[in-house]
């Protein structure tokens, strides 16, 4: 019984959400193998043989490989698919885009989300916003899998040798091609990697109320900034700092939430947080529940007066 795991990567480093994959593969038991498939991505095999836990690294290297191209990334996967029982991906937007065309192509139904290896052929996953878990097996041959990142350790990064091994690059497939990109530079930790969350709610009331409030503690923090989906949709925030059911599943050490009610769909994406700090005026807010740490007060109060402590 071997696993593969499919790396996210930028052609030079192995990026976290892999880390958390390989925990999960590890779980399985038998041997872990990475592929790293890009277009001049050696650094990115070097990195990969290093984590802990990894028995090998396989290394497919073109440029119809670059950008991650759903459909080229899942005829790679597909070329070398035989020889593994278990294939596993991050469920990230990356993930979720290759591992449907690779179960599909293999005619095995996917295994979504999953949070907790039981055995080898059976994982728990959430399911209604994260109110139930449910406990699925498969008795597929090949069992392809989106690993819930947040619900494993990372693996370490360093103190693995794994061999690295070259293979063939699936040919370009013709049907789909990278135009551009825009990517938006902050100096802030990425949102679903950072260790450190401030999100603010609809009660912040205005995109300037939000950078206002927000900003200042973040920034004593070191802080990513997130929001709730309320405030995302009334314009305070951009789309990408959404957590939530249909944002960013995140699991910092330390989320704080200030304005945020705590509906069902935000609680799923941030529950798993280590610490949480809540923030509301409202002593009904169902977002006291889940909180380690609870502070009925006004926002607009409570987070300057906060700042000026720290």
């Amino acid at each position: 019984m071997t696993t593969l795991v499919i790396a996210e990567h930028d052609n030079k480093t192995v990026k976290g959400a892999t880390l958390n994959t390989v925990t999960a593969a590890a779980a399985i038991g038998g041997d872990v193998h990475v592929l790293i498939a890009g277009n001049a991505a050696a650094d990115a095999a070097k990195a990969a043989a290093q984590i802990a836990g990894v028995a090998k690294v396989i290394h497919a290297d073109g440029a119809q490989l670059d950008h991650g191209l759903a459909e080229n990334i899942a005829a790679q996967v597909l070329a070398i698919a035989g020889h593994y029982s278990h294939i596993l991906f991050p469920a990230t937007a990356s993930g979720k885009n290759v591992a449907p065309r690779v179960a599909a192509k293999l005619d095995v139904g996917q295994i979504s989300d999953i949070t907790k290896v039981v055995a080898p052929d059976t994982f728990e996953r959430p399911i209604y916003a994260g109110n139930a878990i449910a406990t699925v097996q498969s008795a597929d041959k090949v069992k392809v899998i989106t690993v819930r990142t947040t619900g494993f350790d990372a693996a370490a990064a360093t103190g693995g040798s794994a061999q690295v091994e070259t293979a063939a690059a699936a040919a370009d497939s013709g049907k789909s091609s990278f135009q551009g990109s825009e990517i938006a530079k902050n100096d802030r930790p990425e949102l679903t990697a950072a260790k450190i969350i401030v999100s603010g709610g609809r009660a912040l009331g205005s995109s300037e109320k939000f950078v206002e409030v927000m900003t200042p503690l973040a920034d004593k923090l070191g802080a990513a900034i997130g929001a709730s989906r309320a405030a995302v949709d009334a314009g305070y925030a951009p789309n990408d700092l959404q957590v939530g059911q249909t944002g960013k599943i995140v699991a910092p050490q330390l989320y704080i939430a200030a304005g945020i009610s705590g509906a069902i769909q935000h609680l799923a994406g941030m529950k798993d947080s280590k610490v949480i700090v809540a923030i509301n005026k409202d002593p009904e807010a169902p977002i006291f529940s889940v909180a380690d740490y609870s502070l009925e007060a006004d926002l607009f109060t409570a987070v300057p007066e906060l700042v000026k402590a720290l």
